[in-house]
Parts: C-alpha cells; sequence; structure tokens
C-alpha cells in the first residue's frame, strides 16, 4: 500500500501530539504521516541491524511490522542488538523485539514469523507487505529475500556489517539493481567469516540499520533519493563514507522461481566436504585433554596449538597452549613456526569451536605435519571442564 487511499487514514489526537516533529516537516506533512501508518513492512532478523531499525520504524509510526527470526537472545548479542535486554536471554527475539516495539508504538500491529525463512514459506510471509527489509547476515537468505521482493516486485532494504565495516542499498527499486546485479554468484563457503569469527563494533550496527530505517521511510513518504543503485560503504575506524554505482546487468539470469538457497550458495557441500575432512581427522574431547594436561603430557610428548586470533587469545587460554593464528598458517609463515615448536613432538590443535583448528590441520597435512583436533575447542573448555575460563 505505498499509494494507500489516505482519506481512509485517520490520525488520532495522539497521533499528533507523538508525531508533531515529522507533520511540521513540509516533506512529510499530515498525508506522509498517514503513509507511514498505512504502511507495512517486513523485516528479516532482529539481530544488530534489526534491532535499530524495527526501534525506529516504530517511533515513526509504521502501522504494520512483520518480524521474522528463529533465534534466542544471548548475552553476546547484548552489546550491539539494542532492541534486547539482559532479563530476555535465552528467550525468543522477536517476542522481545514486540514487547520493545509496543513500548515505543502501542497502535503498531506486530506480527511474528518464528521459523526460519526458506523457499517453502518466504513468498507467502512477505506478499502482505510493502517493502522488505534484510536484517541477515548469511548469504543463502541474502539471496532468497532478494528473490522473493524481485518475484512480488517488492523493494528490497539491504545492510551488512563485519568488523568496522558496513554497506547499505535499496534493490529491486523502480527498475532499479537487485542482489544478483552485486553479486552474480555467492562466494565459497567459510570465505566471509561471520561475526562469531571476526567480530563486529556494536554501534556500526546502528549506523547502518538506522541508514535502512531512513531508506525505508522515505520510500513510503515517496520522498528524496533513496540508495536504489548507489552503495554505500561506511567505514567507522576512518569515519569515511564512499559509494559504488549500481546498475542492473542486461545478461543476469531471470528470476522466475525460488530455488535451494543452502544448494546455491553451496553449503551441503562444504558440510559434506567438513564433515569429510573431520572422518579423516583424528580428535580429542576436552576431558581428554585435561588428563593429557593433567599428566604432564603437553610440553613434553605433545605441542597444544592454539590457532585463533592474539585478541582472543588474550581473552582466554587453555594451560600450556602455544598460540600461531590461523592467518600465519594459511600464508605460509606459520608453518615454520609451527615446525620449530614441535621438534619431535606430535601437535594438538584447538580454536574457538573447532572449525578453525581443523582448518588448521587440513592445511598442516599438507606440508607433513599430521595432527589432533580439540572437538568443541575452548568453547567447550570452558562449558565441561573449567568454567573460570571465560567463554565469549
Amino acid at each position: 500500500m505505498l499509494n494507500p487511499n489516505l482519506d481512509a487514514i485517520q490520525l488520532t489526537n495522539d497521533d499528533y501530539a507523538r508525531y508533531s516533529r515529522h507533520i511540521i516537516l513540509p516533506e512529510v506533512g499530515l498525508d506522509g504521516q498517514k503513509k507511514l501508518k498505512a504502511a507495512s513492512v517486513l523485516c528479516v532478523g532482529t539481530g544488530g541491524l534489526g534491532s535499530p531499525l524495527l526501534l525506529y520504524l516504530a517511533a515513526a509510526g509504521i502501522g504494520r511490522i512483520g518480524i521474522v527470526d528463529f533465534d534466542v537472545v544471548d548475552s553476546s548479542n547484548l552489546h550491539r542488538q539494542i532492541i534486547h535486554g539482559t532479563s530476555w536471554v535465552g528467550k525468543p527475539k522477536i517476542e522481545s523485539a514486540k514487547q520493545r516495539i509496543l513500548e515505543i508504538n502501542p497502535t503498531c500491529q506486530v506480527d511474528l514469523y518464528e521459523t526460519r525463512l526458506s523457499s517453502e514459506n518466504a513468498l507467502q510471509i512477505a506478499e502482505p507487505y510493502d517493502l522488505v527489509i534484510d536484517g541477515t547476515d548469511n548469504f543463502p537468505t541474502r539471496y532468497l529475500v532478494n528473490d522473493v521482493c524481485v518475484l512480488l516486485n517488492k523493494p528490497n532494504v539491504y545492510g551488512s556489517i563485519f568488523r568496522f565495516e558496513g554497506q547499505a542499498t535499496v534493490f529491486n527499486y523502480e527498475g532499479g539493481p537487485n542482489y544478483r546485479d552485486l553479486y552474480p554468484e555467492p562466494p565459497p563457503p567459510g570465505l566471509v567469516p561471520s561475526c562469531a569469527e571476526g567480530g563486529v563494533l556494536g554501534v556500526l550496527c546502528g549506523i547502518i540499520g538506522t541508514i535502512q530505517a531512513t531508506e525505508a521511510v522515505k520510500i513510503i513518504l515517496g520522498q528524496g533519493n533513496t540508495l536504489s543503485g548507489r552503495l554505500l560503504l561506511y567505514n567507522a575506524l576512518e569515519m569515511k563514507f564512499r559509494e559504488l554505482k549500481l546498475r542492473p546487468n542486461p545478461v543476469r539470469p531471470i528470476i522466475e522461481k525460488l530455488v535451494d538457497y543452502e544448494e546455491f550458495c553451496g553449503i551441503p557441500q562444504a558440510k559434506a566436504a567438513e564433515e569429510q575432512e573431520k572422518a579423516n581427522m583424528q580428535e580429542i574431547t576436552v576431558q581428554e585433554l585435561k588428563q593429557l594436561i593433567d599428566s604432564g603430557a603437553i610440553g613434553q610428548e605433545y605441542v597444544l596449538l592454539d590457532v585463533r586470533n592474539p585478541n582472543e587469545y588474550d581473552i582466554a587460554q587453555i594451560p600450556g597452549s602455544v598460540l600461531v593464528p590461523l592467518p600465519d598458517i594459511e600464508n605460509g609463515s606459520g608453518v615454520e613456526k609451527v615446525k620449530d615448536l614441535l621438534n619431535g613432538h606430535k601437535l594438538i590443535a584447538h580454536c574457538k569451536m573447532g572449525g578453525r583448528s581443523a582448518k588448521a590441520i587440513g592445511i598442516l597435512k599438507s606440508a607433513g605435519i599430521d595432527g589432533i583436533n580439540v572437538k568443541g575447542g575452548i568453547t567447550a573448555w570452558s562449558r565441561e571442564v573449567d568454567p573460570s575460563v571465560p567463554e565469549y
């Protein structure tokens, strides 16, 4: 309903008081506030991006907001996912978000979809809404959101974040480009680290999320120039914005139906290869590692290698471990260091949860070094052996 019948939309006395600073803007006015009240927006994800944008959409007076998420609030979310609070840890994110939205805007209709967005349900979920905002953090869902918006002819307000950098644009709006014009093919699985591995500056999420909210409001109002055809790049460390032009690719594939996006992005194949690699890799539990440490075998018979990043090592360590970060092993400089450390000893490697150490062992194996992986990494050590070791 991007062009609603404004005569049918009524503002209450509370609306006039609440949105007075909007209404006195010539670019908004009474008609603009009625458009916001009549609008419906679907937000996919209530994480780092979804949190600020949902707060501002609710505060702007959006009449109907749909939220798709199936996760629960974790304490590690709270430094950036500001719609959630400590009392909601362990509870569904969508319920937390709904309560906060209604505190800001009690008249907003909040629709909850506590499910994973998939090819089976996405069209049905998105169809009733005027536009979709992508607050996700993985490539399969981003392609899915894009294709749904193309098939339903809805604008897709996009954002992404990593470490200190963010991106934002508007896809599929008034003949503009869509996500496949930016990424014709998905990157290989595992090439782009997650925020859990690479980290993210909390306030970065607020900046990109509020940019997404701004674009959504402008689209609803029909005011200003949107980011359609422009990819906005933000570097928080440098406090710099840049723009890249985006154009529709005339030879891009025509989207006619939804597909298996996990398959499209190579996720099953990557998981199968990882499982096969693990099947061929010797592993030990953290309890078995504890026995080796207690017996004095670490340092005498084995070298315990930690392949996390230095700042992670500063947070927590397993006793007797030696740090050689995975990036150093990948670029070759760490391989020689590992060889020097071993000096006839056997190798045991760990990371945060076991994935990076398995990758490191695979690289070292190609250099003639066999290793044993610690299942669950230092996270399992903290949970099952020594709770005094911080879990991050």
